[in-house]
């Protein structure tokens, strides 16, 4: 049953946090604490105020801000940028869907089509968005698990089974504190470096490079691989030991682009973990994605949940419904009471399908759309796609916000499927406690859910096209392409790249997001990124 507790809580306003500017350095942010209205003395002698505390963690992935009922990501955590716009979700769309062959969008906001184009800077307002967002959620997580140590949990008098619970919850808090750093690895390389124990109030954060935040990384999501609750044990929407196994597996998966090291073998056993924990393959491709995908869903590891009546917000599954409806799209069949006429995708991504015509996962409306981007401001140029929808998978009925604003549909984080990927790319890159056969098996167990071919063999490049087809629009193209080394190169062009209709290469310095221009004037600790 879907579990809206956490964040039906934040969105009437029981957690209230200080807003951060992009004015400012990331420093005084880092300093700030979650509240009821209390100091943290006092919060943390009540229990019943942990879960609320710890609901501030995971809405800062949800939801933008603390608005009500009426007011969807009002009282935005982040100042300078519209709250659902910066919601941390849609900016790791742009970062990580846009940039790459799987989407463009029609919207000309300053520094938006500089993401598809590959031409954004260090005063780039969406670069600087999701930066902020990371390091709000790692800001609230460092306070939560400052305040739930062993001394502190004696001192405020929790004992028994409240005890036992805080300690869960602190392991959550460090997983989701140790995901948005490997966010911050992943997207800008080296970055400030905070934790609970850092004393910041009279000196700027230090810097970490990315190597050492990679070991950091790792020694965290093995601590709460061991801390956490057992796999498939925890509320639907929180994290456990296998949402821990998925974040390492993804972690060796790209070590090689993130330390110069490859870790393929650790990147199976971490997938292995996961596979053995009893999760399988949910039967309907589509249905991962429609307004009811919490319902019988064995094959969700980690979801970012959202309700259209109590976690109202622009970003999320409503800005992935919304912005990718346009044209002669009919908006009553997805649920809503109108397309944004945004999102659309390339050739090169309709390309991949062209082998497998029936695959249920190229799933494009075509009608009145050419396939051909001649003008990206255009939303009848590019095949629109079809991934989420505010409709119920198990009656048709539409989701829950009777105005058709705000959807129901969960993001999946972590899922099987991409477990199976790890897994044979992984075993195709070499790696030990795998097998070939195996990763075979598990391809096609995807294929055929979607109607697609089998195939016979695959290889490491296969995998590649086939994460595409499988993850589309899930935020991993970027990060495959670069561990593939095709993201910024010449020998893999889509239209736009580079920002010409037939695309060309960039400098490889676009690997790398680079550190916000505001952030490395006010930390004099912080080294922008090359080419920057």
């Amino acid at each position: 049953m879907k579990n809206k507790y956490l964040y039906k809580k934040i969105i009437i306003g029981s957690i209230t946090l200080g807003t951060l500017f992009f004015a400012g350095s990331c420093t005084q942010d880092l300093e700030r604490e979650p509240s009821l209205g209390l100091t943290a003395t006092v919060l943390y002698k009540d229990f019943n105020n942990y879960k609320p505390a710890l609901a501030k963690i995971y809405a800062g992935l949800a939801i933008g801000g603390q608005g009500d009922q009426n007011n969807a990501d009002g009282n935005t955590d982040i100042g300078g940028i519209d709250g659902g716009f910066s919601n941390y979700l849609r900016q790791m769309y742009s970062m990580q869907v846009l940039t790459t062959d799987e989407a463009v969008i029609a919207w000309s906001d300053a520094g938006l089509p500089d993401m598809h184009n590959m031409t954004w800077n260090a005063s780039n307002p969406f670069v600087a968005a999701i930066y902020y967002r990371i390091f709000n959620v790692i800001a609230v997580s460092n306070e939560f698990i400052k305040n739930t140590t062993d001394e502190k949990l004696s001192t405020n008098g929790i004992t028994g089974s409240n005890l036992t619970e805080a300690k869960y919850m602190r392991a959550e808090a460090r997983f989701l504190r140790a995901q948005s750093y490997y966010h911050a690895m992943d997207l800008f390389g080296n970055v400030p470096m905070v934790t609970e124990t850092t004393d910041i109030i009279n000196t700027p954060p230090p810097r970490i490079t990315r190597a050492e935040l990679f070991k950091y990384i790792e020694s965290e999501l093995l601590a709460c691989a061991n801390e956490l609750k057992d796999a498939r044990s925890n509320e639907y929407g929180r994290a456990d030991k296998a949402a821990a196994w998925s974040l390492l597996a993804r972690l060796y998966l790209n070590a090689q682009v993130y330390t110069g090291t490859a870790r393929y073998t650790d990147c199976i056993t971490y997938c292995n973990k996961v596979i053995n924990a009893g999760y399988s393959l949910k039967s309907s491709y589509p249905s991962l994605f429609m307004a009811d995908n919490n319902v019988n869903n064995p094959e969700v590891i980690l979801s970012v949940n959202y309700d259209g009546t109590s976690t109202k917000t622009y970003g999320g599954s409503t800005f992935m419904v919304h912005a990718a409806v346009g044209g002669s799209m009919p908006a009553s069949q997805f649920g809503i009471n109108g397309g944004w006429g945004g999102i659309r995708t390339t050739k090169s991504f309709v390309n991949l399908f062209a082998g497998s015509p029936s695959d249920k996962r190229g799933n494009f409306y075509t009608n009145g759309q050419n396939l051909e981007i001649n003008n990206i401001s255009t939303f009848t140029d590019g095949y629109a796609f079809i991934k989420y929808k505010n409709i119920k998978y198990s009656n048709g009925a539409p989701g829950s916000d009777v105005s058709g604003n705000f959807v129901d549909a969960d993001i999946p984080l972590y899922r099987l499927a991409d477990i199976y990927l790890m897994y044979g790319e992984a075993v195709s890159r070499g790696g030990s406690g795998g097998d070939a056969a195996t990763a075979l098996g598990y391809v096609n167990a995807l294929r055929t859910r979607a109607g697609g071919t089998t195939v016979d063999s695959v290889n490491t490049d296969f995998f590649l096209d086939e994460r595409s087809r499988e993850m589309s629009w899930e935020a991993t193209r970027r990060t495959d392409l670069i561990r593939y080394g095709k993201f910024t190169s010449a020998s893999y062009l889509w239209p736009w790249k580079g920002g010409v209709k037939e695309g060309k290469g960039v400098d490889d310095y676009r690997n790398l997001f680079p550190i916000p221009a505001n952030d490395i004037v006010a930390n004099p600790n912080l080294v922008q990124n090359p080419g920057y």
